[in-house]
């Protein structure tokens, strides 16, 4: 990563390989069933241009918005950047917002959590998860959050919102008295709390992403698309993952994803952490394929 870069913690401290997808042609999706339900609604999550926001807010959305993306997810604003501010640089911009990375809302983050939803006119309130906490290496601790997430799902249905929780690799890596973290949260947490399924870090994992989504079923209406070699990095601890490539030349077979939600994604939104290349030129490059072979729409 150039030192210039936000990385993951910086950028939440400033707020407070294969060819394999573009390979696929669309007859070979037809025959796998895509054509069953309409496509899920595109977004992208503005992490993957924080580093650009970080220096023009209202030139960065224009471009996202010029790509053809209507909506976005946020995340977190560069220090002096209100969440009001923000809202209207989004609206001014074209765009609207389909859910929004929040800090875990207990306490007076809380009140952070209506605000946020407030102003970005969403409902899907999301705890982005970063950085693991140590708790899900056991049982007790694992239960612990779960009850913490419990409590939070509740208090934003009461406020007439959504919650949801956004996972890494240890989700799907760590192991607690044999089950992997992920099968504790889907059988302990409370139905109404769903999750939004990073794909590519379920990939990392070296779990299927297919499967977990088919898994998951109604309770995963988000997915996260993101494409790259999908492979474990002793660096990820210390944020610092491979560079990604655009949806469709990486390692991920989007269709069988897509085939496995069986309907259920409402959302599907591109994600890069970390690119090799431009980020424009691989955010058009997501948009076209994921467009293109139907897999997603933006309304």
């Amino acid at each position: 990563m150039k030192s210039q870069d936000l990385n993951r913690r910086n950028f939440l401290r400033m707020s407070g390989m294969g060819m394999l997808g573009a390979s696929i042609l669309k007859p070979a999706m037809n025959a796998i069933g895509l054509e069953k339900w309409r496509p899920a609604k595109l977004s992208v999550q503005l992490y993957t241009v924080r580093n650009q926001i970080s220096t023009d807010i209202q030139g960065t959305l224009a471009k996202v918005r010029g790509i053809g993306f209507e909506t976005v997810e946020t995340a977190f604003w560069p220090q002096g950047i209100t969440i009001q501010k923000a809202a209207k640089y989004i609206k001014d911009a074209g765009l609207s917002a389909s859910s929004a990375h929040i800090e875990l809302p207990i306490g007076e983050k809380k009140q952070i959590m209506l605000d946020t939803a407030a102003a970005f006119n969403c409902k899907k309130m999301i705890w982005h998860g970063w950085p693991e906490d140590k708790r899900y290496s056991s049982l007790q601790g694992t239960m612990e959050l779960i009850s913490i997430y419990n409590e939070a799902g509740k208090f934003a249905k009461a406020n007439g919102l959504q919650f949801g929780l956004h996972n890494h690799w240890w989700e799907y890596r760590n192991k607690i008295d044999g089950r992997f973290v992920y099968e504790l949260l889907f059988e302990n947490l409370d139905p109404d709390i769903f999750f939004e399924v990073d794909t590519y870090w379920v990939k990392v994992a070296g779990q299927d992403p297919a499967a977990i989504v088919k898994k998951l079923g109604s309770r995963a209406p988000l997915l996260h698309i993101k494409d790259g070699p999908a492979i474990w990095n002793d660096l990820l601890p210390q944020d610092n993952p491979d560079p990604m490539t655009a949806v469709g030349k990486g390692t991920q077979n989007f269709p069988e994803i897509v085939k496995a939600a069986d309907g259920n994604t409402e959302w599907m939104v591109v994600e890069m952490d970390k690119t090799s290349g431009d980020t424009f030129e691989a955010l058009k490059d997501s948009y076209d394929y994921l467009i293109k072979n139907k897999l997603a729409r933006v309304r």
